[in-house]
């Protein structure tokens, strides 16, 4: 009996391709679409599935060899999604793309593209999503109360205040605080000055969240830039790692035994606004989240909110 044909698909002159281990990414998407209708898949899971492939393509880049993904950068790219793409992903959306993931290396794994399968391995998550941890008043007083005496010490450091407050009291992202500029803050009213964030949307259509900051924090913000005199135009030229580093070793100064992160102060900024009566809708604005990941994200708040532990994260 002869050896089994492998996959074909036409590109877009109409010429046949085979698939092997060399095939790039970009050049399987078809031949998976065409795998995915013989399975009798509807057009929305077709339309999911592809939408899936585009993420991992962003990824791996469009000429990543098929045959050279293995168990270890899927994992990076499952941890890339969560805390490092900069867009929401829902639990569900997370789920839907650890599945994509299995069924495609299976398809080429079954018609002998390769002869394993990296997707196996991965754990498919089940059970409550986890609340994150947040600070508590007490926490939060004390990490202030160290940041104020560093602030004003002989050697005087004002970075690890002007982080922190900045990050309690506006829940930014770690990858829009690396981007400030002292140009994003707006003083045009002193008593209210404003922290101005812009982005593109997925339309690639720009625009901005105003977020109210501190009267006080300007003045700290002017005492750092005097300090450390950052270059490149941003507010923090360090890199984002060495500012988790900034907050891990202020906690530990101020003898915080949580971890302190900025996903932290982001989920401890969210819960505090709820609490002092900031509606759901104004908060979801303030936080850049769309309307679909803030499903989750808004019931997570308020059990926060009403006191609730945290729960742990269970696998398959």
């Amino acid at each position: 009996m002869g050896a089994r044909q492998l996959p074909l698909f036409e590109s877009a002159n109409g010429r046949e391709h085979r698939l092997t281990g060399r095939s790039t990414l970009a050049e399987s998407v078809t031949p998976f679409q065409a795998y995915l209708r013989g399975e009798g898949k509807t057009q929305n899971t077709l339309i999911s599935f592809t939408s899936d492939m585009r993420v991992i393509t962003e990824f791996f880049g469009p000429d990543m060899p098929i045959g050279k993904i293995s168990t270890a950068r899927l994992n990076e790219f499952l941890h890339w999604l969560e805390h490092g793409r900069g867009i929401p992903c829902s639990r569900k959306s997370y789920a839907r793309r650890v599945t994509t993931l299995k069924v495609y290396f299976r398809w080429l794994q079954e018609d002998q593209v390769r002869r394993d399968n990296p997707a196996e391995p991965i754990l498919q998550r089940s059970g409550p999503a986890p609340l994150q941890a947040i600070l508590t008043e007490a926490e939060i007083e004390q990490m202030l109360a160290y940041c104020e005496s560093l602030a004003y010490a002989e050697k005087p450091d004002s970075r690890p205040y002007v982080l922190f407050k900045l990050l309690l009291d506006t829940g930014i992202k770690k990858s829009e605080t690396v981007q400030l500029t002292p140009e994003d803050i707006e003083r045009t009213d002193p008593r209210q000055p404003l922290l101005v964030i812009g982005h593109k949307n997925r339309q690639n259509i720009f625009q901005e969240r105003r977020i109210e900051i501190d009267p006080a924090w300007p003045d700290m913000l002017a005492r750092y830039l005097q300090e450390h005199k950052p270059k490149g135009g941003r507010i923090f030229d360090c890199t984002p790692r060495n500012l988790e580093y900034v907050l891990t070793d202020t906690a530990k100064g101020a003898g915080i035994e949580s971890r302190v992160s900025f996903e932290t102060l982001r989920w401890t900024c969210a819960v505090h606004d709820y609490r002092a009566g900031m509606g759901l809708e104004t908060l979801r604005e303030k936080m850049g989240l769309s309307k679909i990941s803030w499903r989750e994200t808004s019931q997570k708040i308020t059990k926060l909110a009403a006191g609730e532990m945290m729960v742990e994260l269970t696998e398959d």
